[in-house]
């Protein structure tokens, strides 16, 4: 992964161009840190400030949704950067994705939490309509939660972020005051749960609003299970 650069980050309440997501996944992931995401709504607007991430990749990425090509549902992964790939988990809840790749790739980011910073009555409101909400900082902690706080879902599958007016807007922030650490990608089974060969989480050292990490869930073998 290349350095990041000032010039990459570009300034802050910059809205990117489509061309600063025409990177590798892994070099935009640790940029968002920080960024702040906004949804306007009927209901009202929504921002949350990104602490958390995980990178996916494409046909050599194990762990990734195009692992194993394109289908009707990860088609946004393959379509334009600077778009939103959006899916819904296990039938229960809806994660956000930022598709982010060189020409002819397919990749994506995962926004795992954040803080809500602004449209904080109105995205309690929300969570309060899906189930227990707990403090503040678990507002937005978890990609399922994030996702209810932004009102995000599969009707936003391919929409465009690169706008300044449009229903959902990114907005770069400055270089993050806090410590970045990097490490496995949470519920990630198989090789691409490999801490060595992906380490592609990042999240903000100390952040309250950052999900508690797991791994993923593997069935016993017979031999544990008569242990």
């Amino acid at each position: 992964m290349r350095p990041v650069t000032t010039d990459d980050r570009g300034q802050r309440g910059q809205v990117p161009a489509r061309s600063w997501y025409v990177r590798g996944s892994t070099d935009v992931a640790r940029d968002l840190l920080g960024c702040h995401l906004t949804t306007v709504r009927d209901d009202g607007e929504v921002t949350v400030r990104i602490s958390e991430v995980e990178a996916y990749g494409g046909a050599d990425d194990p762990g990734s949704h195009a692992y194993r090509g394109r289908t009707a549902r990860n088609g946004a992964m393959f379509g334009e950067p600077g778009r939103l790939y959006v899916y819904r988990h296990l039938g229960l809840h809806h994660c956000a994705n930022i598709v982010a790749h060189l020409d002819g790739e397919a990749s994506a980011v995962l926004l795992r939490a954040g803080e809500v910073v602004s449209g904080v009555a109105l995205a309690r409101a929300r969570r309060d309509a899906v189930g227990t909400v707990g403090s503040h900082p678990q507002l937005a902690s978890g990609p399922g939660r994030l996702a209810v706080c932004l009102a995000l879902d599969l009707a936003d599958d391919g929409a465009d972020i690169t706008g300044s007016d449009g229903p959902v807007v990114l907005e770069l922030s400055e270089a993050v005051g806090s410590p970045v650490a990097c490490g496995p990608r949470v519920g990630v089974s198989g090789p691409g749960g490999d801490e060595q060969l992906y380490p592609w989480r990042w999240w903000l050292t100390g952040d309250s609003t950052v999900s508690a990490y797991r791994r993923a869930y593997r069935k016993p073998t017979s031999a544990a299970r008569s242990g």
